[in-house]
């Protein structure tokens, strides 16, 4: 069984992402502030689809497909507890960004976006709760690969 620390760690990193998130994306709906820098662009976009806008063509179906998808992952990592109890925080941090970014579309009529990068290339939009969630990736990552205990392959 899950100890009691690591659903804590996991529900404080869910809470503190999804909260920090939709504080900044709801400054950005009400404030109306707009920035447009020669790297980086803050603009607010509702993005109907995932990155790059992709899988706009389900709309509504969407946010449901996500809502299955987090809970099927959830499912996963408690049956296999080992892989929870190693990454708790990292999941955490990644299913708060997930979560507020399904939020986003049922209060708003897409994903709430808002940073543009488009120097040398332009980049899509994106926001707080997608860098989290690539952040939680990669630290998934690099901890596998910094691992000790590595098993030989």
């Amino acid at each position: 069984m899950i100890k009691k620390h690591f659903l804590i760690h996991f529900f404080l990193a869910v809470i503190l992402v999804l909260i920090l998130d939709q504080a900044i994306k709801w400054w950005f709906v009400l404030s109306g502030f707009e920035y447009q820098g020669k790297i980086i662009s803050l603009v607010l976009v509702y993005n109907q689809g995932v990155a790059f806008s992709m899988f706009a063509f389900l709309q509504e179906w969407l946010k449901y497909l996500q809502i299955l998808l987090l809970i099927g992952i959830f499912i996963y990592l408690w049956k296999n507890q080992e892989l929870f109890k190693t990454y708790c925080i990292q999941i955490g941090v990644i299913f708060g960004g997930g979560i507020s970014n399904i939020l986003d579309r049922f209060i708003h009529i897409g994903v709430v976006d808002y940073i543009y990068w488009h120097y040398k290339f332009e980049f899509a939009i994106f926001n707080f709760a997608d860098i989290m969630i690539n952040l939680g990736v990669f630290l998934i990552v690099l901890q596998t690969l910094l691992r000790k205990d590595k098993r030989a392959v």
